[in-house]
Protein backbone atom coordinates (compact mmCIF):
# COMPACT_ATOMS: atom_id res chain seq x y z
CA UNK A 1 0.00 0.00 0.00
CA UNK A 2 2.20 2.82 -1.28
CA UNK A 3 0.77 6.66 -0.71
CA UNK A 4 -1.35 6.56 -3.86
CA UNK A 5 -2.95 3.70 -2.71
CA UNK A 6 -4.66 6.18 0.15
CA UNK A 7 -6.33 7.86 -2.78
CA UNK A 8 -10.27 6.46 -2.32
CA UNK A 9 -10.18 5.32 -5.83
CA UNK A 10 -7.14 3.23 -4.71
CA UNK A 11 -8.69 2.16 -1.49
CA UNK A 12 -12.02 0.78 -3.69
CA UNK A 13 -9.55 -0.93 -6.42
CA UNK A 14 -7.89 -2.93 -3.47
CA UNK A 15 -11.54 -3.59 -1.98
CA UNK A 16 -12.72 -4.84 -5.13
CA UNK A 17 -9.54 -7.04 -5.17
CA UNK A 18 -10.37 -8.69 -2.61
CA UNK A 19 -13.89 -8.81 -3.62
CA UNK A 20 -12.74 -10.85 -6.44
CA UNK A 21 -10.66 -13.28 -5.04
CA UNK A 22 -11.21 -16.31 -2.85
CA UNK A 23 -12.43 -17.13 -0.37
CA UNK A 24 -15.10 -14.15 -0.87
CA UNK A 25 -18.24 -15.23 -2.07
CA UNK A 26 -18.07 -19.05 -1.23
CA UNK A 27 -20.73 -19.83 0.61
CA UNK A 28 -24.46 -20.27 -1.07
CA UNK A 29 -27.03 -17.72 0.13
CA UNK A 30 -28.75 -19.74 2.88
CA UNK A 31 -25.71 -20.28 4.16
CA UNK A 32 -24.15 -17.05 3.75
CA UNK A 33 -27.39 -15.83 5.67
CA UNK A 34 -26.41 -18.02 8.43
CA UNK A 35 -22.96 -17.46 8.95
CA UNK A 36 -24.04 -13.59 9.02
CA UNK A 37 -26.34 -14.19 11.80
CA UNK A 38 -23.97 -16.41 13.74
CA UNK A 39 -21.11 -14.00 13.42
CA UNK A 40 -22.73 -10.44 14.44
CA UNK A 41 -24.58 -12.64 17.45
CA UNK A 42 -21.25 -13.30 18.30
CA UNK A 43 -20.00 -10.12 18.15
CA UNK A 44 -22.67 -8.56 19.61
CA UNK A 45 -22.80 -10.83 22.89
CA UNK A 46 -18.75 -10.26 23.01
CA UNK A 47 -19.08 -6.80 23.54
CA UNK A 48 -21.91 -6.81 25.82
CA UNK A 49 -20.10 -8.99 28.09
CA UNK A 50 -17.17 -7.08 27.86
CA UNK A 51 -18.75 -3.83 28.39
CA UNK A 52 -20.28 -4.41 31.42
CA UNK A 53 -17.98 -6.85 33.18
CA UNK A 54 -14.73 -5.14 32.03
CA UNK A 55 -14.67 -2.66 35.40
CA UNK A 56 -12.25 -3.16 38.68
CA UNK A 57 -15.78 -2.65 40.20
CA UNK A 58 -16.62 -5.96 39.48
CA UNK A 59 -13.00 -7.50 40.33
CA UNK A 60 -13.79 -5.82 44.09
CA UNK A 61 -17.22 -7.24 43.99
CA UNK A 62 -15.68 -10.43 43.83
CA UNK A 63 -13.23 -10.15 46.22
CA UNK A 64 -15.17 -9.00 48.56
CA UNK A 65 -17.57 -12.21 48.41
CA UNK A 66 -14.34 -14.61 48.32
CA UNK A 67 -13.27 -12.79 51.56
CA UNK A 68 -16.59 -13.18 53.11
CA UNK A 69 -17.14 -17.11 52.11
CA UNK A 70 -13.32 -17.78 53.32
CA UNK A 71 -12.87 -15.54 55.88
CA UNK A 72 -15.86 -13.50 56.73
CA UNK A 73 -13.97 -10.08 56.42
CA UNK A 74 -15.41 -9.06 53.12
CA UNK A 75 -12.57 -6.21 52.79
CA UNK A 76 -9.61 -8.77 53.56
CA UNK A 77 -8.04 -9.02 50.18
CA UNK A 78 -9.26 -5.60 48.94
CA UNK A 79 -7.81 -3.91 51.95
CA UNK A 80 -4.62 -6.49 51.42
CA UNK A 81 -3.91 -5.44 47.63
CA UNK A 82 -4.16 -1.89 48.66
CA UNK A 83 -2.28 -1.87 50.99
CA UNK A 84 0.79 -3.68 48.82
CA UNK A 85 0.23 -1.07 46.12
CA UNK A 86 -0.89 -3.27 43.73
CA UNK A 87 -4.86 -3.01 43.90
CA UNK A 88 -4.94 -0.83 40.44
CA UNK A 89 -2.54 -2.97 38.27
CA UNK A 90 -4.81 -6.14 39.51
CA UNK A 91 -7.67 -4.05 38.02
CA UNK A 92 -6.08 -4.13 35.26
CA UNK A 93 -5.49 -7.82 35.09
CA UNK A 94 -9.14 -8.24 35.39
CA UNK A 95 -9.75 -6.08 32.74
CA UNK A 96 -7.27 -7.61 30.41
CA UNK A 97 -8.59 -10.92 31.56
CA UNK A 98 -11.98 -9.81 30.24
CA UNK A 99 -10.84 -8.68 26.56
CA UNK A 100 -9.41 -12.28 26.57
CA UNK A 101 -12.65 -13.85 27.44
CA UNK A 102 -15.10 -11.62 24.84
CA UNK A 103 -12.61 -11.17 22.06
CA UNK A 104 -10.83 -15.02 21.82
CA UNK A 105 -12.87 -17.56 24.14
CA UNK A 106 -16.12 -16.37 22.51
CA UNK A 107 -15.21 -16.58 19.19
CA UNK A 108 -13.14 -19.88 19.44
CA UNK A 109 -16.04 -21.60 20.43
CA UNK A 110 -17.88 -20.27 17.35
CA UNK A 111 -14.94 -21.02 15.13
CA UNK A 112 -14.48 -24.55 16.58
CA UNK A 113 -17.71 -25.91 17.61
CA UNK A 114 -20.00 -23.96 14.77
CA UNK A 115 -17.85 -23.23 11.87
CA UNK A 116 -15.63 -26.79 12.43
CA UNK A 117 -12.72 -24.54 11.34
CA UNK A 118 -9.27 -24.25 12.58
CA UNK A 119 -8.17 -21.07 15.27
CA UNK A 120 -4.97 -20.83 13.49
CA UNK A 121 -6.68 -19.82 10.19
CA UNK A 122 -8.27 -16.42 10.89
CA UNK A 123 -5.24 -14.31 11.02
CA UNK A 124 -2.80 -16.20 13.51
CA UNK A 125 0.16 -17.15 11.00
CA UNK A 126 2.57 -14.63 10.11
CA UNK A 127 1.81 -15.12 6.40
CA UNK A 128 2.61 -12.11 3.80
CA UNK A 129 3.02 -9.24 6.50
CA UNK A 130 6.63 -8.70 5.50
CA UNK A 131 4.93 -7.74 1.86
CA UNK A 132 2.97 -5.12 2.86
CA UNK A 133 5.67 -3.92 5.70
CA UNK A 134 5.25 -0.52 3.69
CA UNK A 135 1.09 0.09 4.24
CA UNK A 136 1.83 -0.67 7.60
CA UNK A 137 4.89 1.83 7.92
CA UNK A 138 2.46 4.55 5.95
CA UNK A 139 -0.42 3.70 8.66
CA UNK A 140 1.90 4.50 11.61
CA UNK A 141 4.05 7.45 10.98
CA UNK A 142 1.38 9.95 11.01
CA UNK A 143 0.02 9.12 14.05
CA UNK A 144 3.25 9.21 15.45
CA UNK A 145 3.31 12.62 14.69
CA UNK A 146 -0.44 12.79 15.56
CA UNK A 147 0.53 11.34 18.54
CA UNK A 148 3.73 14.13 19.53
CA UNK A 149 1.28 16.85 18.29
CA UNK A 150 -1.74 16.00 20.79
CA UNK A 151 0.98 14.99 23.83
CA UNK A 152 1.18 18.98 24.14
CA UNK A 153 -2.38 18.75 25.57
CA UNK A 154 -3.84 18.33 29.15
CA UNK A 155 -6.28 16.46 28.40
CA UNK A 156 -3.92 13.68 26.54
CA UNK A 157 -1.54 13.99 29.65
CA UNK A 158 -4.40 13.38 31.66
CA UNK A 159 -5.73 10.65 30.00
CA UNK A 160 -2.79 8.37 29.29
CA UNK A 161 -1.13 5.95 30.30
CA UNK A 162 -4.68 4.34 31.79
CA UNK A 163 -2.77 3.25 34.23
CA UNK A 164 -1.71 5.63 36.93
CA UNK A 165 0.84 4.28 38.56
CA UNK A 166 2.93 3.39 35.35
CA UNK A 167 5.79 5.69 35.67
CA UNK A 168 6.11 4.52 39.30
CA UNK A 169 8.86 1.71 38.63
CA UNK A 170 10.46 -0.03 35.52
CA UNK A 171 8.31 -3.18 36.80
CA UNK A 172 4.79 -1.00 36.39
CA UNK A 173 5.42 0.19 33.16
CA UNK A 174 6.41 -3.43 32.48
CA UNK A 175 3.34 -5.11 33.64
CA UNK A 176 1.58 -2.64 32.15
CA UNK A 177 2.18 -2.36 28.50
CA UNK A 178 2.31 -6.41 28.64
CA UNK A 179 -0.96 -6.15 30.03
CA UNK A 180 -2.21 -3.53 27.48
CA UNK A 181 -0.45 -4.60 24.56
CA UNK A 182 -1.94 -8.22 25.11
CA UNK A 183 -5.49 -7.03 24.82
CA UNK A 184 -4.16 -5.41 21.99
CA UNK A 185 -3.54 -8.48 20.23
CA UNK A 186 -7.13 -9.95 21.17
CA UNK A 187 -8.93 -6.91 19.68
CA UNK A 188 -6.72 -7.42 16.51
CA UNK A 189 -7.86 -11.19 16.21
CA UNK A 190 -11.65 -10.29 16.57
CA UNK A 191 -12.04 -7.17 14.63
CA UNK A 192 -9.41 -8.46 12.18
CA UNK A 193 -8.97 -11.75 12.35
CA UNK A 194 -12.04 -12.98 13.48
CA UNK A 195 -14.73 -10.76 12.25
CA UNK A 196 -13.66 -10.13 8.39
CA UNK A 197 -12.73 -13.96 7.83
CA UNK A 198 -15.41 -15.27 8.81
CA UNK A 199 -18.00 -12.92 7.20
CA UNK A 200 -15.98 -12.69 4.04
CA UNK A 201 -16.90 -15.89 2.41
CA UNK A 202 -20.59 -14.56 2.84
CA UNK A 203 -20.40 -10.85 1.99
CA UNK A 204 -16.82 -10.23 0.61
CA UNK A 205 -15.08 -7.07 0.64
CA UNK A 206 -17.72 -6.01 2.44
CA UNK A 207 -16.51 -7.43 5.78
CA UNK A 208 -14.62 -4.92 6.06
CA UNK A 209 -16.70 -2.45 6.24
CA UNK A 210 -19.26 -4.41 8.38
CA UNK A 211 -15.85 -4.42 10.80
CA UNK A 212 -15.44 -1.11 10.92
CA UNK A 213 -18.93 0.20 12.45
CA UNK A 214 -18.45 -1.77 15.92
CA UNK A 215 -14.96 -1.31 15.72
CA UNK A 216 -16.03 2.77 15.88
CA UNK A 217 -17.84 1.98 18.79
CA UNK A 218 -15.41 0.88 21.08
CA UNK A 219 -13.55 4.14 20.78
CA UNK A 220 -16.65 6.20 21.83
CA UNK A 221 -15.36 6.60 25.19
CA UNK A 222 -11.60 7.74 24.41
CA UNK A 223 -10.98 11.27 22.88
CA UNK A 224 -12.82 12.32 20.30
CA UNK A 225 -10.18 13.01 17.88
CA UNK A 226 -9.00 8.96 18.59
CA UNK A 227 -12.40 8.08 17.76
CA UNK A 228 -12.98 9.75 14.52
CA UNK A 229 -9.44 8.32 13.32
CA UNK A 230 -10.66 4.74 14.38
CA UNK A 231 -13.00 4.98 11.25
CA UNK A 232 -10.24 5.38 8.04
CA UNK A 233 -7.90 3.24 11.07
CA UNK A 234 -10.42 0.47 10.70
CA UNK A 235 -10.49 0.37 7.41
CA UNK A 236 -6.80 0.51 6.27
CA UNK A 237 -6.38 -2.26 9.21
CA UNK A 238 -9.14 -4.34 7.54
CA UNK A 239 -7.84 -4.56 3.61
CA UNK A 240 -3.86 -4.96 4.86
CA UNK A 241 -5.43 -8.03 7.25
CA UNK A 242 -6.89 -9.14 4.21
CA UNK A 243 -4.30 -8.66 1.86
CA UNK A 244 -1.83 -10.17 4.53
CA UNK A 245 -3.90 -12.86 5.54
CA UNK A 246 -2.76 -12.14 9.23
CA UNK A 247 -3.36 -9.66 11.99
CA UNK A 248 0.18 -9.18 12.83
CA UNK A 249 0.94 -5.98 11.48
CA UNK A 250 -2.46 -4.60 12.77
CA UNK A 251 -0.58 -5.74 16.30
CA UNK A 252 2.47 -4.25 15.97
CA UNK A 253 0.90 -0.89 14.67
CA UNK A 254 -1.34 -1.26 18.08
CA UNK A 255 1.45 -1.96 20.00
CA UNK A 256 3.95 1.12 18.66
CA UNK A 257 0.97 3.77 18.22
CA UNK A 258 0.32 2.75 22.23
CA UNK A 259 4.19 2.82 23.74
CA UNK A 260 4.93 6.07 21.93
CA UNK A 261 1.47 7.24 23.45
CA UNK A 262 2.55 6.33 26.94
CA UNK A 263 6.00 7.39 26.83
CA UNK A 264 5.19 10.95 25.57
CA UNK A 265 2.37 11.22 28.29
CA UNK A 266 5.07 10.02 30.58
CA UNK A 267 7.51 12.16 30.10
CA UNK A 268 5.42 15.41 29.64
CA UNK A 269 4.66 14.43 33.55
CA UNK A 270 7.81 14.06 34.66
CA UNK A 271 7.10 10.72 35.72
CA UNK A 272 9.61 8.43 33.75
CA UNK A 273 10.51 5.16 35.64
CA UNK A 274 13.96 5.56 37.40
CA UNK A 275 13.70 2.53 39.55
CA UNK A 276 13.31 -1.54 38.94
CA UNK A 277 11.26 -2.46 41.61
Amino acid sequence: MALANLHPRRILQALDTIDAESPSYQLSRPAALRRVFTVLACVSVSLLILNYSRYSVNLHELLARLGQWQLQDAGYYLRALEASGWLELAGYIWWTGCHLFAFIVIPWLVIRFLFNEKMVDFGWRWNQVGQHWRGYLLLLSPILVFVVLVSLGEDFVNHYPFYNKAGRSWLDFLLWELLYISQFIFLEFFFRGFMVNALRPAIGANAVWVMCVPYLMIHFPKLWLEATGAILFGLFLGILALQSRSIWGGVLVHAGVALSMDIAALLRKGQWPVELW
